[in-house]
């Protein structure tokens, strides 16, 4: 790792939904020890609604996050870098860059808010998993 703490990049391609989620998701898990950050590879205006909706209902707010371009200097700045669907592509750049083929509710016809939990979980469930990786414990909760 590049600094005393791991930091992760998490990047769609939007940035207004899969990485604000992973973002706000890891940040809640881990507290400070660990640099998160989120970024898009065309990012949007603004955090996805029903992403920010679904967060909300597990205490975690997104609202004031803000989408940005997951620029060479982001993306090297990272020591992992964590790409969300299929879509979304970086080239590594001195560091580690992994896939995560997200579940795709819509596939199989589920919409909205339904559909935006069941990515919650998924991407939830993929967080947890890889802070165990990095070695960085969950915070402690109050």
């Amino acid at each position: 790792m590049t600094g005393s703490k791991p930091s992760v990049l998490f990047v769609c391609v939007k940035n207004g939904g899969k990485s604000q989620m992973a973002a706000g998701l890891m940040r809640e898990l881990v507290g400070d020890a660990m640099t998160v950050d989120s970024a898009g590879t065309r990012p949007g205006e603004s955090v996805n609604g029903l992403s920010a909706e679904v967060l909300a209902e597990v205490g975690i707010d997104i609202t004031r996050q803000v989408p940005k371009e997951a620029t060479p200097d982001l993306v090297r700045a990272a020591d992992l870098v964590v790409t969300l669907g299929r879509e979304a592509r970086v080239d590594p750049i001195d560091n580690r860059v992994e896939s995560w083929d997200t579940d795709e509710p819509s596939e199989r016809g589920i919409e909205g808010l339904e559909r935006m939990r069941l990515i919650r979980d998924d991407i939830s469930a993929r967080v947890g998993d890889l802070a165990r990786q990095l070695g960085v414990p969950p915070r402690a909760r109050d």
